[in-house]
């Protein structure tokens, strides 16, 4: 039997979510929204993905302040109106698909904030073209020449704790079920991770155990806030001379798991443009088993893993238990389907396709025939 189609259960205060299979949705920012509140774009959006044959989807990154957007485009649910934008595009685009389990990324984007879309260039805004004042553990701007972050205080910690805390009480009142905090990919938790952006002299600079105190403490205040699923995206290997190491990655994960860490979902990168990333098939695969070996902490693993038989390759090798695919789905998104046909197994689907499938194909959805007039 396939591992990718077999179910997995993830645990949490609140009580255990079994996902149909191993195959997840990664979140991935779509730019489209208006002034922080989802829109159009994202029912389509969802409600597609939410088909994919995926037993579990993951919702973009989602700013807890107007400020951690990356771009003004970025979604965000800080305040009643975003909040209630967020539940009618949710609760409208699960109406149309099979039950499928729902997370939503929770981010900050710290100095990589205010930053245009990618299709505009993705560089730092000026303040007179719809920008505003980023914020990081220290005065080091993302690229050389930047404008310089403004160094986050004591009590600015403080604040985006509650911040976190605030957005993760409205996830839970729109009825998502589980929250990813983003550590990853260069934006503000994985800023504190690095000692390539984390120059800071007090209790949360320098050593490793300073470097992980702040996400440390975000998290177990989230925690406190939330009994759902809730988990954390990191990266595992900043790719540069001097930063972050897989090894730091799995200890800060081992020590996370006493605080009520559900799982971790492991990609790499984003803290340079000076970053030498040794890509290939299954690129990040090998930092998610440190990681997962280490820890103990159920593994997500995601990076330019497109075909069926390598996901279920790393299943059989133990190097993760959950499979996380992006632009795949972009580009096939019924690839959960397809997974299905390759490796003999079924997947759930709204009935109104059922009749869409080669013969070849058949079983996927179970055998269903449908007829047709």
């Amino acid at each position: 039997m396939s591992i990718l189609f077999s179910s997995y259960t993830l645990n949490s205060p609140r009580g255990p979510l079994t996902l149909a299979n191993r195959i997840v949705v990664a979140p991935m920012c779509q730019y489209s929204a208006n002034n922080g509140e989802a829109t159009d774009w994202h029912l389509m959006h969802w409600g597609n993905l939410l088909n994919s044959g995926a037993a579990l989807f993951i919702i973009e990154a989602t700013g807890v302040t107007p400020e951690g957007r990356i771009t003004p485009a970025c979604l965000g649910l800080w305040d009643d109106r975003t909040e209630a934008a967020l539940k009618d595009k949710l609760s409208r685009a699960r109406a149309l698909a099979p039950a499928t389990p729902v997370f939503i990324q929770l981010a900050h984007a710290g100095r990589k904030a205010s930053s245009a879309t990618p299709w505009d260039g993705g560089q730092l805004l000026a303040a007179d073209n719809g920008g505003w004042e980023t914020m990081a553990p220290s005065a080091i701007p993302q690229l050389d020449g930047e404008r310089l972050p403004h160094e986050l205080s004591k009590s600015d910690l403080m604040q985006l704790m509650d911040d976190f805390v605030a957005s993760a009480k409205r996830a839970d009142r729109i009825g998502v079920d589980g929250i990813e905090l983003h550590g990853a990919h260069g934006y503000l938790l994985h800023q504190f991770l690095s000692p390539i952006a984390n120059q800071r002299t007090d209790e949360y600079g320098g050593s490793f155990e300073n470097r992980i105190r702040f996400p440390m403490e975000l998290f177990a205040a989230v925690r406190a806030a939330y009994q759902g699923v809730l988990g954390i995206r990191i990266s595992a290997h900043d790719w540069i001379d001097g930063g972050w190491t897989p090894e730091e990655c799995a200890n800060f994960a081992k020590q996370l798991k006493p605080l009520g860490c559900d799982f971790v979902h492991i990609s790499s990168g984003g803290i340079s443009p000076k970053q030498n990333i040794a890509l290939g098939p299954k690129y990040q695969v090998p930092l998610a088993k440190i990681v997962k070996d280490l820890s103990g902490l159920p593994t997500m693993t995601v990076g330019l893993i497109t075909d069926p038989h390598q996901a279920e390759e790393i299943l059989q090798d133990g190097d993760a238990d959950l499979i996380a695919l992006a632009r795949a789905f972009l580009y096939k998104p019924r690839w959960g389907w397809e997974a299905a046909a390759a490796l003999n197994a079924t997947v759930t689907a709204n009935e109104r396709y059922w009749r869409c499938l080669p013969r070849e194909a058949q079983s996927v959805f179970g055998g269903v025939k449908v007829g047709q007039r």
